[in-house]
């Protein structure tokens, strides 16, 4: 079963974190000094804030599956939408192990799509997936995730 990933960037984490918990009537499932994430049921999501010295707001979204199988079929999917699919592959971020993609959506909204496999004591590295699908040749990938879409071109008409 998929569950929808949303990640926030915020300045204050302490208070997001109240802020948050008193919205969903839950505390967060992981809560390090710079990252916290809730795993809810109802709705079905995975919502992470972190502050991290990245501009504060949507920092991107994602599908998270739950098997190898799911991530094939999600992959495939990522492949039909004919844009350019950065494939990380596996890799430690958010204090968890994980193989991963992303792609930008024609407005300039990245997406991940990952399968968790484990958890990590540390952060890990955050790629800046926007500039690797930018670099891989996406004429429609933002610069960076606080940059809209490229201007109109043959394969991102505007």
């Amino acid at each position: 079963m998929k569950r929808l990933h949303v990640h926030i960037s915020v300045d204050d984490l302490r208070r997001s974190i109240e802020f948050y918990s008193t919205l969903f009537a839950a505390e967060p499932n992981v809560s390090k000094p710079d990252y916290a994430k809730w795993s809810l049921d109802d709705p079905r999501v995975n919502f992470a804030i972190s502050a991290r010295g990245r501009r504060t707001g949507l920092d991107h979204l994602g599908i998270e599956v739950e098997s190898d199988e799911e991530l094939r079929d999600a992959y495939a999917r990522l492949r039909a939408t004919k844009a350019e699919v950065f494939e990380e592959g596996e890799t430690t971020c958010c204090y968890a192990r994980s193989e991963k993609s992303w792609i930008a959506d024609p407005a300039g909204v990245l997406w991940e799509t990952f399968h968790t496999t484990g958890e990590s004591a540390v952060y890990g590295e955050s790629v800046d997936a926007a500039q690797k699908i930018a670099s891989e040749g996406a004429c429609c990938a933002p610069k960076n995730l606080q940059t809209p879409a490229s201007a109109a071109s043959p394969c991102c008409p505007k």
